[in-house]
């Protein structure tokens, strides 16, 4: 009796979960930003660099072409044999209309190199608008029109934006995508639905000086690892709002091998559960597939069978293409077993650092980094 009632319980919430998921990942996909303004917009915009990642270029290159002018962009390594260099200054080139700095500062204010090459490039940063922003993202032309809107309202502290994988040419890298894609994005949409705003991305955090200041500026973050989500979780401490931009950014996936994906979820699943180990524990029920089929192997019943096959299509739904759909049982089955790896262990790969997760408020630097990676260590945004 137990297992039965277990099993039904799984099949129907990892179902109910993939239909709530579908249904709000169509209703994303049919939805258009509003019309931007057209005009100025004095923001400064801070790139963190860290090598020439594939795409570096053309992602800047999207900042220069905005619908609006008056924009600053900063962006900034500590090497100054960094690669990226060249692609900045290309960039300076192609685009001399567009005020566009680059920072080479090689000073480290704390574990998080990112955080300190964010320090280095506020100095710099003649706007009172801050935009903070992943190297790896392309934006569209109304991105800065729309994500900057918002923080004419005093009482908004941070808006923020959702982003899609776009994945190079090789399976595991459309693997990952679909972890953006399938399982984060519709886990963010549907706890914005049930209300909660405790969320903020590294593809985007917008945000006034003042409330930086407010905040104790970037040096609030320089120890700690989920920067993106502490940017964010201290604004709302200080009593300001979360936007959730309807703008939607493209990031790049670019792992091509199973341990690079594997090295790169399991940091942010730990993260995850570092900041709400509580709701971490009950993750599971999103990855629809294994629950679906162990749900089914402990209540082997037809209506069971009919409600996961309710769930499996709605799986399908969200995954948006047949070959996506295809992979989504690879995709979950390597989500529930980096889930299950996530639930123990304290130390991630952050490029070439390891660092610790224990104090959800910090990261302890556990290994010297090479002196290329110690020029930031931008890697995602994730869901942290």
């Amino acid at each position: 009796m137990a297992a039965t009632l277990l099993g039904s319980a799984l099949t129907c919430v990892s179902a109910g979960y993939a239909m709530a998921a579908a249904v709000l990942t169509r209703r994303a996909s049919t939805r258009a930003a509003p019309p931007a303004k057209a005009g100025e917009v004095r923001a400064s915009v801070l790139k963190p660099l860290c090598g020439d990642e594939p795409r570096l270029y053309d992602n800047l290159a999207t900042l220069c072409r905005q619908s609006v002018t008056g924009q600053q962009i900063v962006c900034g390594v500590r090497d100054p044999d960094d690669p990226a260099i060249a692609v900045v200054r290309r960039l300076q080139q192609d685009f001399p209309g567009t005020d566009i700095q680059l920072v080479i500062d090689p000073r480290v204010h704390g574990s998080n190199l990112k955080v300190s090459n964010l320090i280095n490039l506020a100095a710099q940063a003649r706007h009172d608008l801050l935009v903070v922003a992943d190297s790896d993202i392309a934006v569209p032309p109304d991105y800065l029109a729309h994500v900057t809107a918002p923080l004419a309202d005093a009482g908004v502290g941070i808006v923020t934006c959702l982003y899609r994988g776009r994945p190079v040419d090789a399976f595991w890298a459309k693997l990952g995508a679909q972890f953006i894609d399938d399982w984060f994005a519709p886990s963010v949409r549907i706890a914005h639905a049930g209300g909660s705003r405790r969320f903020a991305f590294g593809a985007t955090i917008a945000l006034r000086r003042d409330t930086l200041t407010q905040i104790g500026g970037f040096a609030s973050l320089s120890d700690r690892l989920a920067d993106d989500f502490w940017l964010g979780e201290l604004t709302r401490q200080a009593g300001l709002r979360t936007m959730l931009s309807d703008v939607v950014v493209s990031t790049d996936v670019t792992e091509t091998r199973l341990s690079e994906l594997w090295t790169h979820e399991l940091r942010w699943l730990r993260t995850i559960r570092s900041l709400n180990p509580a709701g971490f524990a009950f993750t599971f029920i999103t990855f629809t597939w294994p629950m679906l089929a162990l749900g089914l192997a402990l209540s082997p019943t037809p209506a069971l069978f009919a409600v996961a096959l309710a769930g499996v299509i709605a799986r399908g739904s969200t995954a948006g293409t047949l070959a996506a759909a295809l992979r989504a049982p690879l995709r979950d089955m390597l989500l529930f077993a980096g889930w299950l790896c996530a639930l123990a262990g304290t130390r991630v790969q952050w490029r070439e650092q390891v660092m610790s997760v224990r104090d959800p408020q910090s990261a302890e630097r556990t290994r010297s980094p090479s002196p290329l990676s110690s020029s930031n260590g931008i890697t995602k945004k994730r869901p942290l």
